[in-house]
């Protein structure tokens, strides 16, 4: 395993997180694995050296954040581990269970700790933008989070450049706590944060941590151009047909498939090799429900590709609507 500093901090997070939605309850959503499925893939992971645990309140509505707590207490002390979770989404129906309000922050870290049977986390993150709640306000109950010892560091995931960017300058401003961690939607099939997201984080020191690496599924050959597939994620996600599907995507993705055979790998394999060679990106988030899909995304640290290689894989590339910043 390698081990990277997140942005221009001194943490060090292992180049592989594992994304924990994929663990917590099936009523959620159905292809997510129950506690008893789940506890093997933490035990692997850590012992493969895979450090940093992402997950969120509203994954199985907080079912994740009890999992992922008991699993981490049961195989790791907790000076080894880096754990990171989310707030925006709502966790219940009042008006005040959701979005990036000085109380929704006080009260889902309180209960994000209590899930989670820990005193801090290490990455507390903001989900979402909210447009509803003054960025001072959010910056400010952020960084008192920080300072009250329940976070170490804090995060922020899909938004607009210029929304970050005032987020920053709010921080720097007030003399408040920064973000130091973008969780955003990056890969192969969907690349328009290399726009102004991506070179904004490398020109302001801000670690990459992009979800979705390998397209929830699409780049590892297993949906089809009449948008079903052989998991059953791929029959039950109707996200990830809103997401991709276009035909350059399969033009990506057949390139995908046949450097993968030239080269004696799987096409997940090449997709997470590609996000790997990318500048900026810290560690992508790896969603796991086999556990293979653990070995091959370690494997795929040791891949060297050429610059051709990674011309030729991003050549069919087309723009995108700005998809999941709200």
């Amino acid at each position: 395993m390698e081990y990277v500093r997140l942005g221009k901090t001194g943490l060090k997070v292992s180049r592989i997180c594992l994304g924990c939605m994929t663990y917590g309850s099936p009523a959620w959503r159905e292809w997510v694995l129950d506690e008893a499925a789940s506890r093997p893939f933490f035990q692997q992971a850590l012992e493969q050296g895979i450090n940093f645990f992402d997950t969120a309140d509203v994954y199985s509505l907080g079912v994740s954040e009890e999992v992922t707590g008991r699993a981490l207490r049961d195989f790791a002390r907790r000076d080894e581990v880096v754990i990171a979770t989310k707030v925006f989404h709502p966790m219940g129906d009042k008006p005040n269970q959701q979005g990036l309000s000085r109380k929704h922050i006080f009260n889902s870290i309180d209960q994000s700790l209590r899930r989670l049977g820990t005193d801090y986390v290490d990455l507390y993150q903001i989900h979402r933008w909210d447009p509803e709640t003054p960025i001072e306000e959010t910056m400010e109950a952020l960084h008192e989070v920080v300072k009250s010892g329940k976070a170490r560091y804090i995060g922020a995931s899909s938004m607009f450049a210029w929304q970050f960017a005032k987020a920053l300058y709010v921080a720097d401003g007030h003399g408040w706590t920064r973000f130091v961690s973008m969780q955003n939607h990056y890969n192969l099939v969907y690349r328009e944060e290399d726009r102004e997201m991506n070179p904004l984080c490398q020109a302001e020191g801000v670690g990459i941590i992009p979800w979705s690496p390998l397209a929830r599924g699409f780049l590892a050959g297993n949906r089809n151009r009449d948008r079903s597939g052989e998991t059953a994620r791929s029959r039950s996600d109707p996200f990830a047909q809103r997401l991709y599907f276009q035909d350059n995507d399969f033009e990506t993705l057949d390139r995908v498939l046949e450097v993968a055979k030239r080269l004696g790998f799987s096409p997940a394999q090449i997709a997470l090799a590609w996000m790997l060679h990318q500048p900026g990106i810290t560690s992508p988030i790896i969603g796991a429900s086999k556990m293979n899909h653990l070995d091959e995304a370690v494997a795929a640290l040791a891949i060297r590709l050429t610059a051709e290689d990674i011309a030729y894989l991003e050549v069919p590339y087309k723009p995108h609507p700005v998809l999941e910043h709200t």
